[in-house]
């Protein structure tokens, strides 16, 4: 494991602190508890996905770049790519 530290608020460090002692588990392991959760959920989005929400998307909104109309293709590819 890294070691790692972190600064928490009162009220949150106080929750964490609850809820690791009514689980019978250290602070540390709560806060690991919580991140892997966090990071299950909150997944990055897979290509096909977005893919789909970049053409859901299209002209919708103004870039305020007039190059744009003429080089789309371009710039589809490179966001897909992000």
């Amino acid at each position: 494991m890294i070691r790692t530290q972190i600064q928490l608020t009162d009220d949150l460090a106080e929750h964490i602190k609850d809820a690791a002692a009514r689980e019978h588990v250290s602070m540390a392991e709560m806060i690991r508890r919580a991140v892997a959760r966090f990071l299950e959920t909150s997944s990055k989005p897979e290509a096909g996905d977005r893919y789909e929400r970049a053409l859901a998307a299209a002209g919708r909104f103004r870039s305020g770049r007039r190059s744009l109309s003429a080089r789309h293709d371009a710039e589809f590819a490179e966001a897909a790519r992000r």
